[in-house]
């Protein structure tokens, strides 16, 4: 028996960055460097991940802009363009993966919810050039609660808000962290790499037909 199949679910709850809605700092960098490299060392040595999911954890964009200023200050310029030019990071919707979502809500057979790492700051762009973010049943933002994924407590927080039971739910994340921190809290992750193989697992589970 396919146990995958036999399960059944009631929840799913999707991230949002690159899994449905395309953001990557090097769309704008790429236009204010020369070349690969000079993008590369700046994103991996100045505005990092790390310094970066301290804004999605609820720190300020300015605290954030002006402490790193402080500490590079040769790259004032280019720091405050992180924020100052974000929209230009937007890449669009992921339109299949927004296609999936779209079936899912039209079937009315599941309780959909997004849980993101996402600055309260930016979020209500992301509100205004996304309408399919009106399609979920309830957002829970990392940079409005200040705590963010893999924090047990994030994932406890969209059960507890939601009265969401665990066993019965499904989510979907790009980052593999983010998938052993639901894990941990009994929550059933799929590791998204496309949306090819989002149709497929989903299918596997007989969430799609």
């Amino acid at each position: 028996m396919n146990t995958d199949a036999a399960k059944q679910y009631s929840n799913l709850v999707f991230d949002l960055g690159a899994v449905l809605i395309d953001w990557n700092p090097r769309y704008l960098y790429s236009k204010i460097f020369a070349t690969a490299a000079e993008t590369d060392f700046f994103l991996e040595n100045i505005c990092t991940s790390d310094w970066n999911e301290e804004q999605d954890a609820g720190r300020s964009l300015q605290d954030a802009t002006e402490m790193l200023i402080s500490e590079h200050p040769e790259y004032e310029a280019h720091i405050r363009a992180f924020y100052g030019r974000w929209k230009e990071m937007l890449g669009g919707p992921i339109e299949d993966t927004v296609n999936i979502l779209k079936t899912l809500k039209e079937s009315n057979r599941y309780k959909l919810y997004a849980l993101t790492n996402w600055s309260n700051e930016t979020f209500p762009l992301a509100l205004l050039f996304y309408p399919f973010l009106q399609w979920f049943d309830g957002i829970v933002v990392s940079g409005r609660e200040k705590m963010r994924k893999p924090q047990a407590e994030f994932y406890e927080l969209l059960l507890t808000r939601y009265n969401i039971d665990a066993e019965n739910t499904l989510f979907i994340d790009d980052n593999q962290r983010n998938i052993a921190g639901a894990a941990a809290c009994g929550i059933e992750g799929v590791h998204f790499t496309s949306p090819l193989q989002l149709k497929e697992v989903l299918a596997q589970k007989s969430i799609l037909s």
